[in-house]
């Protein structure tokens, strides 16, 4: 159910042909404009039927097992047609689930977990060279990997949207490792509180065993909520402060990380390497936490750990650099969709110099007073450019509330290549200046998701800006 235009369904189709599934595919949309995706099927679209422009009940009602694209909304009146009629609801993530024998080292969250992601399966290609960042917003489909793990001991590294663990619960095999980097409002558009985003994302450990492991951040309020769900699998933490108590885990201590285990506390990354990697700020040293803890839980020695942080990437559309010269610095930050996303993007990069912010997009039901009162602290009204959008509606009676305006106008603009140009014209190439794309909103609006966004704002940045 859903084709859709991002890949995913596509990935899902040719990975049921292979496997011997009689399929058809139903999407909302027309074959119109379905067309491009379905001719990225290939031969394979020869083996499948296809209900185009419409969802036709009888296909919910006879079909064994429905599997469900992640952005189709849980109350969908088609699945509730499908439980009625007893029928098996999946989604890649579960189907992922089912079929993997490897181990899986899983990782959830609002802010990070795409990071963190990226970091651990960087950690572990010193031990598993084929290691590789699978799922939410990899260019690697959770399903196109399960043909790539050839060697049971590789371990596969996931990420996973609350859409996807929906219906994780009751697959064959939970993950070894679960990580949850934080929560924050986010997604509110589709859940009817944030205890519901919650709870979707518990369901990363609600099926795991005594000996699996869940890695829960010490310094994030919702790490209690995750505590009183009673988990089976061994807890450990990680925290930018000392852990109290007895627990397991990994926190900073004078500068430097320590591990604690059973009673044990062991020094395990110096201040010196702490310190060089503080410019990637505050946020970034918890998502560098988890992806420790997690790789060092995957059989990877400390020492070895401590060497790779010196390499670790940056990540695509996450405060990623795309343009630096002697005065200008662009960061591309466009899967910054929620309001916190911005607010660390503006704490990282502000106190470095002269920073320009473009910001805004659709809006996802959240509150954006806080990020209204970073931008006032760290901001002029002059060194911010809005991207119109329902969010951005918001943004501006947040900042307005609190006089931010005074008698100047919001820079409005509807288009990037609009906004670029006019920041092209304000910048003076004399002075150091940094450029922030950071929307803190989702991008529907106007882009097909926020990665069409990142690589439109490179491809105008480049164009208009010069490259790097």
């Amino acid at each position: 159910m859903g084709l859709g235009t991002l890949g995913g369904g596509i990935a899902t189709t040719r990975w049921l042909v292979k496997h011997g599934a009689k399929v058809t595919v139903t999407d909302s949309r027309s074959g119109e404009k379905l067309k491009d995706s379905v001719k990225k099927l290939g031969s394979v679209a020869k083996r499948v039927k296809f209900i185009l422009g419409e969802h036709r009940e009888v296909d919910f009602k006879k079909n064994d097992v429905i599997v469900v694209n992640p952005a189709v909304p849980h109350e969908s009146k088609y699945l509730a047609i499908a439980r009625k009629h007893k029928r098996v609801l999946v989604n890649d993530a579960r189907l992922f689930f089912d079929t993997v024998e490897n181990p899986i080292v899983a990782v959830t969250g609002t802010r990070g977990k795409t990071t963190t992601t990226n970091w651990l399966a960087h950690f572990l290609k010193k031990k598993y060279p084929r290691a590789v960042a699978a799922g939410n917003s990899s260019d690697v489909a959770l399903l196109a990997l399960t043909d790539k793990l050839k060697n049971k001991k590789n371990p596969a590294v996931v990420e996973l949207s609350s859409w996807q663990l929906e219906l994780l619960p009751g697959a064959k095999h939970a993950p070894d490792v679960a990580v949850i980097t934080n929560i924050y409002p986010d997604h509110l558009n589709r859940y009817e509180s944030i205890v519901d985003y919650a709870l979707a994302k518990a369901n990363i450990f609600k099926d795991q065993k005594k000996d699996q492991k869940l890695i829960l951040n010490a310094d994030n309020v919702w790490t209690k909520f995750f505590l009183k769900q009673k988990p089976y699998s061994e807890v450990l933490l990680f925290s930018k402060k000392t852990l109290n108590g007895k627990r397991n885990g990994i926190f900073l201590k004078n500068g430097a990380v320590y591990f604690r285990s059973d009673g044990e506390l062991e020094k395990v990354v110096s201040e010196r390497i702490i310190r060089e990697f503080s410019f990637r700020g505050e946020h970034n040293l918890e998502n560098l936490l988890a992806a420790l803890l997690a790789s060092h839980l995957l059989g990877i020695d400390w020492a070895v750990l401590a060497r790779k942080i010196r390499t670790l990437p940056d990540v695509l559309y996450r405060e990623q650099v795309i343009i630096r010269r002697k005065n200008l610095t662009v960061v591309n930050d466009s899967a910054g969709t929620s309001p916190d996303a911005t607010i660390a993007a503006i704490k990282r990069f502000a106190p470095q110099g002269n920073t320009v912010l473009i910001t805004g997009g659709t809006d996802k039901n959240l509150d954006f007073s806080d990020l209204a009162k970073t931008i006032k602290k760290y901001l002029r009204p002059s060194e911010i450019y809005f991207l119109d959008g329902s969010a951005t509606k918001k943004m501006i009676g947040a900042l307005k509330r609190i006089g931010y305006f005074g008698k100047k106008s919001p820079q409005i603009y509807e288009d990037l290549t609009e906004i670029l140009a006019f920041v092209k014209a304000a910048v003076n190439s004399k002075r150091r200046t940094m450029i922030v794309f950071s929307p803190g909103a989702a991008s529907f609006e106007k882009f097909k998701n926020e990665f069409d966004r990142g690589k439109k704002f490179n491809l105008y940045s480049k164009q208009i800006l010069g490259k790097r």
